[in-house]
């Protein structure tokens, strides 16, 4: 195999504290038992907030990934965040994604995502285009007429809030589709310098 292989489907992603994961779990099991129609739910423990997903990458791809983001982190990052609230995208009436938000430094979140996006289009990834919100993805809905008790599960948890946790690094990670769902490989681990 030669380095040039774009063979690694990866993305960058910040993975709460195992009890902030745990909580998370929690409240989807509830939702998994109110919410009907054709839903396919994340596995537990693999919810992360995405920052930038490549798609299919070399090993050269991951090394200058991996460049790009120690160079962007030097310059010393802290950040608190919350996993609050339940959401869809891309609205209520035809709702397509569940989500978890977040609280707490989401702007400077927000900025270091900027940043890094700019940083990986020098390295030729293009852009986002949509803008970014720091979110768990908690299931994909299949048929957006489908999902019976949805309206009531987004009032009834709207209030839903963990712990504040501090981000202390960023994960590369591969991604592995299998016909039972994504299954998730730590590339490399980027600590937040403060």
């Amino acid at each position: 195999m030669s380095n040039s292989e774009k063979n690694i489907r990866a993305f960058l992603a910040v993975e709460p504290p195992e009890g902030i994961l745990q909580a998370v779990i929690g409240l989807q099991e509830k939702l998994k038992r109110e919410i009907g129609g054709k839903l396919s739910w994340t596995r537990p423990g693999g919810q992360h907030l995405t920052l930038k997903f490549f798609g299919d990458v070399s090993t050269d791809d991951v090394d200058s990934i991996g460049r790009a983001v120690k160079d962007r982190l030097a310059a010393g990052w802290t950040l608190n965040l919350k996993i609050e609230k339940l959401g869809v995208f891309p609205d209520a009436r035809k709702p397509r994604v569940l989500w978890c938000g977040t609280s707490g430094d989401v702007e400077k979140l927000a900025a270091l995502q900027k940043k890094l996006d700019a940083d990986f289009a020098g390295i030729g990834f293009p852009k986002e285009d949509r803008p970014f919100r720091a979110h768990l993805t908690l299931a994909r809905i299949k048929d957006p007429r489908s999902p019976a008790g949805i309206d009531k599960a987004l009032q009834k948890y709207r209030d839903f809030s963990t712990g504040v946790f501090a981000v202390r690094e960023l994960i590369l990670f591969q991604s592995n589709l299998t016909p039972q769902g994504a299954t998730y490989t730590r590339l490399a681990t980027f600590p937040l310098e403060s």
